[in-house]
């Protein structure tokens, strides 16, 4: 049991701040943000989204530099009638997730890298904890009321924080085979870090009508053993590891005005090794490794030029969820995720385009998936934005996007009573992008 609550910490403060799989990022670039269809692209953030599409730029040397700011509100809301309060909010505030890309292209070459964060990139809080932190304790009233002992109320100061941020170093190398085709190859180098802060202090009962510290008042009438659940725990942990990706894409021009990317990303094998300072829960055990790896994704996408000026994108992704290992929590996905996105970009003028997109994310889990610490819902997001020419080789990205979730349920069972659990979610970003290229 601790060990599975252990992966549900680790899903939790590693999911992704946007849509796409249950682990990866997809938005690595705030051309992402104004369209949201990139699989395709033949820009320089197609050093992560479609490498064989960099030979489309002109030769000379690219550099994109792009950052993000994000909000997420996470509310769980449990209808268990013993608990003080029945909404629980969790906030996720991401002001820095910066990506950045280089590339050299030459006539029938191009050499690549690209940095981002390809998982989690911000802090959770939550500030008054969660119902399973809270639960065990709400029941001690009712407990205490039922060996005689009239007591109605309880407090407890309940806080857990974690953060998570998968850094990704990326390298390709891209090669023209033919006039329509090009191909590329790269690796992503994953360094993964998680911390955990958390604290349930100062828990108090009122038996007869007074409010006493609940430690002290089970040491007086001699209940040491819940004197022991009663007293303050803390958690303050990390975690680390290393996992590799590589990667494999193609770009073909099968007509005019019509670009295809695919990619392949095989899975990224990721270990997790605990480095605990404190673990007064006994969750975090020093040394102790867990899974959680990286699926494998296959992307594909097609841009097309309507009208001179006027593109429109399609982008499809697949992530090979059930074939990741996260310690078993992978059985309770039912079918892997998926994505699609769609977008148009339209040129006013030589140093002026306007963009929009839609993307749709699909989750099928079943009901042991979700739980007040990590829950998924399908979404559908919308973006847009603009590019303007600020000079002759300096192009600025600008590109909000807003996240609608379909609201999720789940019936827990907690053997007196069998009760609601109701998990909603709101995001929005805004962010923005240099392109220079010589």
């Amino acid at each position: 049991m601790k060990k599975s609550l252990v992966v549900v910490f680790l899903l939790l403060f590693c999911a992704p701040l946007t849509f796409a799989t249950l682990v990866t990022n997809m938005n690595q670039s705030a051309l992402y943000f104004r369209t949201l269809s990139r699989n395709a692209s033949t820009d320089v953030d197609a050093v992560f989204y479609n490498p064989a599409g960099l030979m489309q730029l002109q030769n000379g040397f690219h550099v994109y530099l792009s950052n993000q700011t994000i909000f997420q509100t996470k509310t769980v809301t449990n209808n268990f009638p013993l608990l003080n309060n029945a909404v629980y909010e969790g906030k996720v505030n991401v002001p820095f997730f910066p990506d950045f890309y280089a590339v050299y292209k030459m006539e029938r070459l191009a050499l690549s890298f690209g940095f981002g964060p390809n998982a989690g990139g911000g802090t959770a809080d939550y500030a008054k904890g969660l119902p399973s932190f809270e639960i065990p304790i709400s029941m001690l009233p009712a407990l205490l009321s039922s060996y005689g002992v009239p007591t109605n109320n309880y407090s407890a100061d309940i806080a857990f924080k974690g953060s998570s941020v998968f850094w990704g170093f990326q390298a390709n190398v891209s090669a023209a085979l033919m006039d329509w085709l090009d191909a590329a190859a790269g690796m992503r180098v994953i360094l993964a870090h998680n911390t955990y802060e958390g604290s349930i202090q100062n828990i108090m009962i009122d038996p007869y009508g007074t409010m006493i510290s609940a430690p002290a008042f089970f040491n007086a009438i001699h209940m040491p053993s819940l004197a022991a659940a009663t007293a303050d725990k803390a958690v303050n942990a990390a975690q680390d590891g290393t996992g590799f990706t590589p990667i494999l894409s193609l770009n073909l021009r099968p007509m005019d005005g019509l670009n295809i990317g695919i990619k392949y990303e095989f899975i990224t094998k990721l270990t997790l090794t605990n480095k605990t300072t404190q673990d007064d829960v006994a969750m975090f055990p020093d040394g102790a490794k867990t899974h959680n790896d990286i699926p494998a994704i296959f992307s594909v996408g097609a841009q097309y030029e309507v009208i001179p000026g006027l593109k429109a994108m399609l982008s499809f992704n697949y992530f090979f969820d059930k074939n990741a290992d996260w310690d078993g929590r992978e059985d309770f996905v039912d079918s892997n995720s998926w994505d699609l996105g769609a977008g148009v970009e339209y040129a006013l003028s030589e140093g002026f385009a306007v963009s929009a997109g839609i993307l749709r994310t699909s989750f099928t889990l079943l009901p042991a998936y979700n739980s007040d610490l990590s829950h998924e819902m399908s979404a559908t997001s919308l973006g847009g934005g603009v590019r303007v020419g600020l000079m002759k080789n300096l192009d600025v990205d600008l590109g909000l996007l807003v996240s609608f979730y379909d609201k999720s349920s789940k019936e827990i069972n907690y053997g007196f009573f069998l009760g609601t659990e109701k998990y909603e979610r709101k995001n929005f970003g805004f962010a923005i992008g240099f392109n220079y290229h010589i």
